[in-house]
């Protein structure tokens, strides 16, 4: 793997695949490609499963189009699959019905992804590996490319481990997939290193992991709960920082809606646009390199970058 990340992902997982926890899941018919079932929790997770298995596995995913990854409650089909499964990714403490579900029906299948990725808190601190207590974390590791990359790799490890006789392609796959990822990184390098402002005004804090890679600064109104209301208090704060900054642009992730943007950009002057922090499936089609790329530009265009 190129990455510095990657690398620390398939060596942690290299001994949970060797020894025995994904590949004791039950695999089903080795010469059958849907006998490797992985499921996958949220839209990022199951983008991920889907290319570095690339057929030889049946990926489903937990969390709807549309939905709310945070207030997912489980069907008992879901449940079911869940209990079926070879691999089962997941990011612990962001939706606590599939932490629960995990923990009572996955077994040693349960791949939680914060063991492989170091995370940040809302503040955009960096949080050891494992160290994270629920609802401290900023779970958005999918904007930063080199995270997912390393996730990939972990996943691929996990599927060769599931899946020996297919090693060599899942290792292939999560290679094409890093290459990708690398290319996507080097475009947001680019178009954000020469910005008019750093400061990114936005209604949830959902962007820390695409900021602090990128040297920018988010201002959030809401923390990393989407749903919760700002007080009179932080929304004042926010538009003061936001006068203060010059922004011209105000953003709103793409679930939770623009009324709160909308009334901070009526405030200091300025207009709204739309990021996707990429909870869900992409609104309208398209992917996640597509929904990234279309972030890029929202922000290029909202900072006035050259």
């Amino acid at each position: 793997m190129r990455r510095g990340l990657a690398a620390v992902a398939a060596a942690g997982l290299l001994g949970l695949a060797t020894g025995g926890c994904a590949a004791d899941a039950g695999a089903g018919d080795p010469d059958d490609p849907a006998g490797v079932r992985v499921v996958a929790a949220l839209y990022p997770l199951e983008f991920v499963a889907e290319r570095v298995a690339g057929g030889h596995a049946s990926v489903t995913g937990l969390t709807p189009p549309g939905a709310e990854p945070h207030d997912l409650e489980l069907s008992p089909s879901q449940v079911a699959d869940l209990a079926g499964a070879d691999v089962v990714a997941y990011l612990a403490g962001l939706q606590p019905a599939v932490d629960e579900a995990v923990a009572a029906h996955a077994g040693r299948a349960g791949f939680d992804v914060t063991t492989v990725v170091p995370l940040l808190d809302a503040s955009g601190a960096a949080i050891p590996l494992g160290g994270a207590a629920p609802g401290t974390a900023d779970p958005h590791v999918w904007l930063d490319p080199d995270r997912l990359a390393s996730i990939a790799a972990a996943l691929a490890t996990l599927l060769a481990g599931v899946d020996p006789d297919r090693a060599e392609d899942y290792t292939t796959n999560a290679l094409a997939l890093d290459s990708e990822l690398a290319a996507l990184e080097a475009d947001l390098a680019a178009g954000l290193a020469d910005c008019q402002r750093r400061e990114v005004v936005v209604s949830h804090a959902a962007f820390g992991y695409l900021t602090d890679r990128h040297e920018l600064r988010q201002i959030a109104v809401s923390g990393l709960e989407p749903e919760a209301e700002p007080t009179p208090g932080q929304l004042a704060e926010v538009i003061n920082q936001a006068r203060s900054s010059g922004a011209t642009t105000v953003f709103f992730d793409v679930l939770g809606g623009p009324a709160i943007a909308e009334t901070i950009a009526g405030e200091v002057g300025a207009t709204t646009a739309a990021l996707d922090p990429l909870e869900g499936r992409p609104a309208g089609g398209g992917d996640y390199f597509s929904a990234m790329r279309a972030n890029l530009a929202a922000l290029r265009a909202g900072l006035e970058c050259r």
